[in-house]
């Protein structure tokens, strides 16, 4: 129960700890004579938007740590690893590092002066989808600000803010500067909530908040039984969609193999997504949280794979024939 008497949390929150406003400016001026990427949106590893505004970023952390990658990523990449700039910046290192919970997509993004970007949601970067985005700001002015969910903000370097982006939001510079903010990804656990003010606990220990579980190791002989093929909802891979396990939809082929250092998904399109083990044959997407899993029973007189879609605790199943690989 937030301040205001609602069940729903505040649209944003400061979070824990202040930060050091200098130190933070002086990594960002290690990549400042570099000109940064635009904005670009990919899927299966492609490019296909990129932002028409003065809208740019510089990737700290990203799918396989590749430099030039300016998007969240997301499933069907590789994990995400640390980009050679972070390498140049000690103070934003230790930042990250600070952070508990699983690293995903950490970007400089530097909005130009006299821009305004395009109202918009980031679908499912929420804590009821397991996932939580932090901005920290470096370089702002009283002309830049955020109207996020109908509230408008100016953060200030030094702060450490939590924003539910999965709401209505739009980012405006009217002044001759740039803005920059340091944006995280971070997947959403128990002790994530521990940066968050005292306020949110009901929040966080409450049904609508979905709690991501530590990887575990998956060993060969794991990966050799859980080859299988099985038809199933077309839009399981789509996981932007909020596509449903239940009732009359298209159904496409699907495979899980074995890459030979874990396993993954092919897709009808032929395109891997690889596998995170969370333990009893459960595995969610790697760059995605635990908003959809897939179990393999291959094992069971009749084999099959149980496909979940979580929000917060609330679960959908779905079981569905496979056949294991020879």
């Amino acid at each position: 129960m937030n301040a205001n008497g609602s069940s729903t949390p505040a649209e944003a929150a400061l979070l824990l700890p202040e930060l050091d406003a200098d130190r933070l400016v002086a990594d960002l001026m290690t990549a400042r004579n570099h000109l940064w990427d635009q904005q670009r949106v990919y899927r299966d590893g492609v490019v296909v938007r990129q932002a028409e505004e003065d809208w740019r970023c510089l990737a700290v952390r990203s799918p396989g740590g590749d430099k030039t990658r300016t998007d969240p990523g997301g499933p069907g990449g590789a994990e995400f690893a640390d980009t050679e700039w972070l390498a140049h910046m000690p103070y934003v290192r230790e930042v990250l590092r600070s952070i508990p919970g699983p690293l995903f997509a950490a970007r400089f993004m530097d909005l130009g002066p006299d821009t305004v970007g395009y109202p918009h949601c980031d679908s499912k970067f929420a804590p009821d989808w397991g996932m939580a985005r932090l901005h920290i700001p470096v370089i702002t002015h009283e002309k830049a600000s955020l109207v996020l969910d109908g509230v408008t903000y100016h953060w200030q370097p030094g702060e450490f803010w939590f924003g539910d982006f999965s709401r209505m939001h739009q980012i405006q510079n009217l002044g001759s500067e740039h803005r920059v903010h340091l944006v995280v990804d971070v997947l959403v656990t128990p002790e994530l909530a521990q940066l968050f003010p005292a306020d949110w606990a009901d929040y966080f220990n409450g049904p609508d908040v979905l709690h991501n579980r530590p990887a575990v190791a998956v060993t060969d002989g794991e990966r050799e039984a859980a080859r299988c093929s099985f038809d199933a909802p077309a839009h399981l891979l789509e996981v932007e969609e909020f596509g449903s396990l239940t009732g009359p939809q298209p159904q496409a082929g699907f495979s899980i193999v074995d890459t030979g250092t874990g396993l993954a998904v092919r897709s009808p399109r032929d395109h891997l997504f690889e596998l995170v083990p969370l333990g009893g044959h459960e595995y969610r997407l790697v760059g995605w949280s635990e908003e959809r899993t897939v179990t393999t029973r291959l094992e069971d007189p009749q084999p099959k794979v149980e496909l979940a879609y979580r929000k917060g605790r609330r679960t959908s199943r779905l079981p569905v024939p496979a056949t294991p690989a020879a």
